[in-house]
Order: C-alpha cells, then sequence, then structure tokens
C-alpha cells in the first residue's frame, strides 16, 4: 500500500479534479502491474495496472489507494474491470469520500465474490488528496493562504513596495505550490497595484532532459467594482483561464480564456462562504490564495482557510511598514486566532512556516 500511495502521488500536478490514485497488483508474492491515474479524463489506476498485468492479475491481489468506482464518468467503471480481470482480493486504503458513491464499490466487489479489505493506511491516503475529500464532504475547497512577511511581521514598506521581501528560492517553492493548486485566488486591488501574471511557473524534472508537464491553476479574481481591464498583464497572458468574481458584468471584448461569473451580493460585496461553495460546485479541490491584508483578514476572521503558509525573511521593515495582519477590533488574547505549527523549513535566506488553525 506504502507503493501505492507513492504512485498515486506522481499525478498531483496533473488529476485535478480528480483524486490521485495509485494501484498495484501482486501474484504469488510479486508485483505483477502497476498504474496510477495520470490525469483527468484517462485511464484510472486500476485501469493502467491491470493493462500492465495482464493474464497475470487473475487470482491475485490488487491494492489500491481509494476505493474504485463503481459509476460511469469520463471512464468506465473500475470495478467491473476488476471483476472481469479475475482478480480475488482487493485491499483498499480509504472510502470515496463522496457520500453518493462511498461504499458502492465495495458493495459490488463483495457481490461479484471478491474479498476486500478497508483502512490500510488511510491517513497517508488522504494526506494526498486533502482538497478532494474536503471538497466531497463539505463543498468546499481546500483554502491556502500565502504571506510574505519580514521577522518584525510587516508585509510591505509604508508606500507599497514588497517586491521583493523573500528570496529567489521561496519565489520558486511559491511557484511549486501554485502548480500544485487547482486554482490561485487574489483581488482586484493586487491586480491594479502589483499587475501581475499569477502563472505557476514551475519544473519538475523527471528524466535527464525532460519535465512533468501540469495544469495551469484557474486565475480567480475578486473584482466586485469590475476594476480589472483587459490591459492588464493577467487578461493578456492567455497560460490558463482566468474567472472574475463580480457582481454584475460589463460588455467589454474579453478575451475567450476569460469568464466573467456573477454571484449574489452581500453588502454590495462578494459573499466569500457563497464563492467557495460556488468553486468547490465548480470541481476545484485545493485554492492557493495570494493577496492583501483587507481579503486575508476576511479569511481569517471568519475562519475560512485550512493553511496559512509564511515566508519569512531576515528583513526587519520597521514601525512604519504595514503590519502582517489587522483583526477584529477590541478583542481579547483569548479570542484571537490560534495555529499550531505543521512544518518549518528552510528556503535561501527565508524560512517557510506551515501552519494550520485550531478550532
Amino acid at each position: 500500500m506504502k507503493k501505492a500511495i507513492k504512485l498515486a502521488q506522481k499525478g498531483k500536478y496533473t488529476t485535478h479534479p480528480n483524486p490521485n490514485v495509485g494501484c498495484i497488483i501482486v501474484k504469488n508474492n510479486k508485483i505483477v502491474g502497476t498504474g496510477w491515474h495520470e490525469k483527468a479524463g484517462s485511464n484510472h489506476a486500476e485501469v493502467n495496472a491491470i493493462n500492465m498485468a495482464g493474464k497475470l492479475a487473475k487470482h491475485g491481489t490488487a491494492y489500491i489507494s481509494l476505493e474504485p468506482c463503481n459509476h460511469f464518468g469520463k471512464t468506465p467503471p473500475c470495478c467491473k474491470l476488476i471483476v472481469k480481470s479475475g482478480i480475488t482480493r482487493v485491499v483498499i486504503s480509504i472510502l470515496d469520500p463522496n457520500p453518493k458513491v462511498s461504499g458502492q464499490g465495495i458493495q459490488y466487489l463483495q457481490k461479484h465474490g471478491i474479498q476486500t479489505t478497508v483502512g490500510i493506511l488511510s491517513q497517508q491516503s488522504q494526506k494526498i488528496n486533502l482538497g478532494f475529500f474536503k471538497r466531497m464532504q463539505t463543498g468546499i475547497p481546500w483554502i491556502q493562504l500565502k504571506m510574505a512577511i519580514s521577522i518584525d511581521g510587516k508585509t510591505s514598506m509604508k508606500n507599497g513596495e514588497s517586491k521583493w521581501i523573500t528570496s529567489q528560492e521561496s519565489i520558486n517553492n511559491v511557484h511549486k505550490f501554485r502548480a500544485l493548486s487547482s486554482a490561485i485566488l487574489s483581488t482586484s486591488t493586487t491586480i491594479l497595484h502589483d499587475n501581475p501574471i499569477l502563472t505557476a511557473r514551475y519544473y519538475k524534472k523527471i528524466h535527464n532532459n525532460s519535465y512533468q508537464s501540469y495544469l495551469q491553476p484557474i486565475r480567480i479574481i475578486i473584482d466586485s467594482k469590475n476594476q480589472v481591464q483587459p490591459i492588464h498583464n493577467i487578461i493578456q497572458n492567455n497560460n490558463g483561464k482566468v474567472w472574475l468574481i463580480r457582481l454584475q458584468k460589463d460588455d467589454k471584448n474579453w478575451p475567450k480564456h476569460v469568464k466573467q461569473i456573477i454571484l449574489p451580493q452581500y453588502k454590495k460585496k462578494i459573499h466569500l462562504k457563497k464563492l467557495f461553495k460556488f468553486l468547490g460546485s465548480q470541481g476545484i479541490n485545493i485554492i492557493w490564495t495570494e493577496c492583501g491584508p483587507n481579503l486575508y483578514s476576511k479569511l481569517l476572521n471568519m475562519n475560512l482557510i485550512d493553511e496559512l503558509i509564511l515566508y519569512i525573511a531576515p528583513k526587519m521593515l520597521g514601525n512604519t511598514a504595514k503590519s502582517l495582519y489587522f483583526s477584529k477590533k477590541n478583542i481579547t488574547l483569548s479570542e484571537v486566532p490560534k495555529f499550531s505549527f505543521q512544518n518549518i523549513k528552510k528556503f535561501g535566506t527565508d524560512i517557510r512556516v506551515i501552519l494550520k488553525p485550531k478550532n
């Protein structure tokens, strides 16, 4: 199962909105077939492993990191192929988190006389699919909030200058996180101030002279006042989709990769919870958020984030620089947001800290 989970992670840049899944087929204590889900719309892990094993799959055992599907999607049900292959035992790490299908794959296999075991290294399998599990269970994607700060907790100078607080190594790591995400979320304020492209510029070497490809995340911009214009870099760059989240459409001539999405307003602003519910309904598993203090304060105050990712540079910007976080007024120490440290790692001259909110 460890090998199956490791295989599953090979698809982490390319499978969304689908989960990462790996499968290993064993017969007479030898691995005869391996496979993983490589990208959405292509063969599932079980299909690739069975195709590799061929006739050797008969009377074998399949180790699968996620319950095999028993329904038609873009590809046929895997359970039927497992039965047809002659596999007699299936070991499953964890059930499908979709409440509409969870357990149905196991029921189908058992109905056809296949011995099943469930719950092997389930935490590890869930960990590699946090966004998929959260979206299926709550309807909301996994939300990561990134901040680059100085050691005295400042995000920019008084005049707004912030390029670059952190090192190139930290910036490269940010691009890796972008590539792992289904979407990058920002605001019109960031677009107007920094005029970024917000693409994932990360390339993972997999062979001597080749690089692993990945899906370009959707660039989602909260733009309630219709401030983003066709001249901005994010619009001019057509490497991936751009969704402008607005309260009303305009009649400008937008490129094909740009879509205006109208959501119900809340006090003349975008309703954040409804926005995330909508994004979940569009198959978005992980949202990587890069924004200014207004949005990240709201996300923190509303307890909407799942991970806070801080890149801390060994610089002091001073008391006139802009602070990290604007909290609610008149709260006590016991009421402030609290976090637990998950990971601390050095990148160049900086330290990256990954934290999770404490409920």
